[in-house]
């Protein structure tokens, strides 16, 4: 095995991320039909946010408040309340992604493994529980309890600390996001890897050192 550490982001990489069906069965929870066009609307809104959260330009907490803002208002909640309730919605119909167990266990013994993730405390240990994957993991290192996020700098030198300091030339981060994943662990000085499950364009001057469509395809690579 080339690394002793392989580091994973969460959503859409071990963890399907359906959205929608986490919003859907949180507004019917509710009350509400909410509808694709809805969930349109909401996106025109959160998205951008994401960006300004991986840029550093808002904090998690802002995040949370601002994208809930409208609906919140009109279902007589907080936004905070209303995030709460999306998160356990999103825990309730989460999956993995094919192949992420038996990549997994075709590593355990053979590297140490590790989640690097942008996503939201309140989600992360209630998945891992859920899927079963708590204990793979030697360390899962959240954005919004380190402060910054991918592919700040800073979060991935914490998850070095954490580490233990080991060989960078033995470290392999895997993620479907190209700009927070992969140009965040290039630039950190570590090997990447780009799952790129829907067959994107190749970014502009990112240049993952593995691209793969699927986590079988990641194991293969990886245990040849």
């Amino acid at each position: 095995m080339k690394y002793d550490w392989i580091l994973f982001d969460a959503d859409e990489t071990l963890f399907h991320f359906d959205s929608f069906g986490g919003m859907k069965l949180m507004f019917e929870r509710f009350g509400v039909n909410f509808s694709r066009d809805d969930y349109e609307e909401y996106q025109q809104v959160n998205k951008p946010l994401w960006v300004d959260y991986q840029d550093g330009k808002i904090t998690a907490e802002q995040l949370k408040c601002i994208r809930f803002e409208g609906w919140a208002n009109k279902l007589g909640i907080t936004p905070l309340e209303m995030n709460s309730a999306f998160l356990e919605a999103m825990a309730d119909i989460c999956t993995l992604l094919p192949g992420a167990k038996e990549l997994l266990d075709a590593l355990n013994g053979k590297a140490k493994l590790g989640i690097i993730t942008n996503g939201f405390t309140e989600l992360q240990a209630i998945r891992l529980q859920r899927t079963g994957l708590t204990d793979y993991f030697e360390h899962v290192v959240i954005s919004e309890e380190v402060g910054v996020a991918k592919p700040d700098q800073e979060i991935f030198q914490y998850a070095y600390q954490l580490m233990g300091l080991p060989s960078k030339s033995r470290i392999l981060m895997v993620g479907d996001n190209p700009d927070s994943d992969v140009l965040g662990g290039l630039n950190f000085g570590i090997e990447t890897c780009w799952l790129n499950t829907h067959g994107q364009q190749r970014p502009e001057g990112i240049a993952p050192h593995y691209e793969v469509t699927s986590l079988t395809e990641l194991k293969d690579t990886l245990l040849a």
